[in-house]
């Protein structure tokens, strides 16, 4: 088997896992596993990862984070992989070992370029589809360097981090606590979370819907 032939026996192989979340395979899981296979090589790493050394932010949610996921192996649940909910096809990859780091974004031109790729679709859709499958990297994706405004190690933290909120008495980990007023609180308990407890709505926000007063 050449190279080319492996490297495309691996891209087929990483799409069908991706598929395997949806009901088909779609252009915008195409870029992910393409997207997150040359982060891979662009930073000097093995993917999909056994081990932590590559962490992903990822601008959107949807088919595109899971084509992101097979091909590089990072995943929320093993923290090695940031949701920031941008509405953007794109994503930034840290090499934690050495601390290089990418943002990657889609070709603006990718789409008219498909054509040249897949001449014989039979519609925008597939068009897409396949064009995306066979495009050189360096047409499909634009390779941004950049510096993170965040800190991963805080991100990441501590496996042994934990406290306890001293308002509801939940455990909070990975050093998310607020202090306040001498206490250490949870995000919610300190105002910063995306609920409220029934019995602490405004009542012009219960179910949404404005009432009254």
């Amino acid at each position: 088997m050449t190279h080319i032939e492996k490297e495309e026996t691996i891209i087929s192989t990483l799409l069908q896992a991706s598929a395997n979340y949806h009901h088909q395979l779609c252009p915008r899981q195409v870029l992910g596993v393409r997207m997150g296979l040359y982060a891979g090589q662009l930073l000097g790493l093995s993917v999909p990862q056994k081990e932590k050394q590559l962490f992903t932010f990822i601008e959107t949610d949807g088919c595109f984070l899971d084509g992101i996921a097979v091909s590089t192996g990072c995943t929320v649940g093993a923290r090695t992989m940031r949701i920031l909910d941008y509405g953007k096809i794109a994503a930034t990859f840290v090499n934690r070992e050495t601390g290089n780091l990418l943002h990657i974004i889609p070709n603006p031109a990718a789409r008219l370029l498909c054509n040249k790729y897949a001449s014989d679709a039979t519609d925008r859709w597939h068009t897409y589809l396949f064009g995306y499958q066979e495009m050189p990297e360096d047409e499909l994706f634009i390779v941004q360097p950049v510096k993170l405004t965040i800190s991963l190690a805080e991100i990441i933290s501590r496996k042994t981090a934990k406290v306890i909120c001293a308002n509801c008495g939940e455990e909070i980990f990975n050093e998310r606590e607020i202090p306040k007023g001498g206490e250490t609180l949870c995000k919610p308990c300190a105002g910063q979370g995306y609920y409220f407890l029934n019995d602490q709505l405004p009542k012009a926000q219960i179910n949404g819907e404005k009432v009254h007063q």
